[in-house]
């Protein structure tokens, strides 16, 4: 009896590996919001990595978190590097490249898992208002394939690039 229950959960096991072999190599996952706000005004929090302190999600994972802020001040290669708990991870942020309507990160992930990703945000004027995107893509390791079968990444990341882009809204519309 137990080497058919043995068997039937290696077989169980080696299914789920494989099913997880089969998943797509890589991953995007996007949210947008309408900001009543100029992009320019926009583009100033997102392109200054000091700013993100006031409107990322991200940056309330670890109150103590280390920060280090390196290369140009905003904009083109500047860097943020962060080092925090278990939730905040280490990383590293470079802008690759801005324009007024779009900004392109390069996101290097050390912990909790090695990878490397790329974000960008895309600004378009609506009339009064603009329409924000902010959008994250990557290779999907093999770990992140096993772990998407138990998780949905789009709706986990996802929730954070609302807050974030909720909380940008906020900031930004104080500001004009």
């Amino acid at each position: 009896m137990l080497k058919k229950i043995a068997l039937a959960v290696v077989i169980l096991v080696v299914a789920i590996l494989a099913f997880a072999a089969t998943r797509p190599n890589s991953f995007r996952v996007q949210r947008t919001t309408s900001i009543n706000a100029p992009p320019e005004k926009i583009s100033a929090l997102i392109n200054d990595f000091h700013s993100w302190t006031s409107w990322s999600s991200y940056e309330k994972l670890d109150p103590a978190m280390k920060r280090t802020y390196s290369g140009a001040p905003s904009g083109k290669g500047a860097v943020y590097e962060w080092e925090g708990n278990s939730k905040a991870g280490k990383g590293r942020m470079e802008i690759t490249d801005t324009s007024p309507s779009k900004t392109t990160i390069t996101l290097d992930f050390v912990k909790p898992l090695e990878s490397h990703n790329v974000a960008q945000f895309t600004l378009e004027p609506r009339g009064d208002s603009t329409s924000v995107t902010w959008s994250m893509e990557g290779r999907s390791l093999y770990v992140a394939k096993v772990m998407g079968l138990f998780f949905n990444m789009d709706k986990m990341i996802g929730k954070d690039f609302e807050s974030g882009l909720a909380n940008l809204k906020t900031v930004a519309e104080a500001r004009t």
